[in-house]
């Protein structure tokens, strides 16, 4: 499959004029929690010609598409990848500390990671995550769940917990957060994760009491704890001097 997306990426640059910098998978497969049905989400970094960024038009920024064979591909160009990071955007940080990673400009993506260290925002993370849980809780809460569903909630409960007690941004491989659950939720998650590795996404599976208990105490421990945050360093200069670098 690695082969496919790799000539899929190559692909877009001829057919969009554009350079690919950096390209992995994001949702479950590099989280680590993949039904055997579950997409290939991809997501890029790109950057145009110079000639794009001088322009006095506002001109897409953002190329996507979808293959017959589950390639789920997004990518954002150079400008608004390098906004987004001044906003310690969660989404492009978990890009960027993607395990799967499929093609990187060696350079670009050292640089990236080191100016997302000082970018990284606490308390911005901490909402993006704590919004994605509460946006599960209902669904972990009904008498049949999606184990998707479960995972998604974990995942990001998780992440918040491990913001506010370790000060830095989560990993994105789902089993190197975990360790911060109490024990018996390590076991359930692992019993529950190797049922989801032999199911479709459709499957649905019994309320688990002990999950969204947790998942509960864990969304009221993480809104308790938001406020003693903080937020990132504004890093408008040094962007502005690597997002040139790159285009010219």
């Amino acid at each position: 499959m690695e082969k496919k997306i790799l000539e899929k990426l190559q692909e877009i640059e001829k057919s969009k004029k554009v350079e690919i910098l950096f390209a992995v998978e994001s949702g479950s497969r590099a989280w680590g929690f993949a039904s055997p049905d579950s997409d290939y989400d991809i997501r890029f970094i790109y950057k145009h010609d110079l000639n794009y960024y001088l322009s006095l038009w506002e001109k897409p920024d953002v190329i996507e598409f979808m293959t017959q064979d589950d390639l789920d591909g997004s990518g954002w160009d150079l400008r608004k990848t390098v906004k987004l990071l001044a906003k310690s955007n969660a989404p492009l940080l978990e890009w960027l500390y993607s395990p799967v990673v499929y093609y990187e400009n060696e350079a670009f993506a050292n640089t990236m990671r080191n100016l997302a260290k000082d970018c990284f925002s606490p308390i911005a993370c901490l909402h993006h995550y704590l919004g994605t849980t509460k946006n599960f809780i209902d669904l972990c809460q009904a008498e049949e769940v999606k184990l998707k569903s479960y995972f998604y909630a974990l995942r990001t409960a998780l992440a918040g917990k491990w913001i506010i007690e370790k000060n830095t941004f989560p990993p994105v491989d789902f089993m190197e957060l975990l360790p911060i659950a109490p024990p018996h939720i390590q076991e359930k998650v692992i019993e529950l994760m190797t049922i989801k590795a032999n199911q479709d996404e459709k499957y649905l599976h019994p309320k688990e009491e002990l999950i969204t208990d947790f998942l509960l105490e864990t969304v009221q421990f993480n809104q308790k704890e938001a406020n003693g945050l903080v937020s990132g360093k504004k890093m408008a200069l040094e962007l502005d001097v690597f997002f040139r670098e790159i285009i010219k």
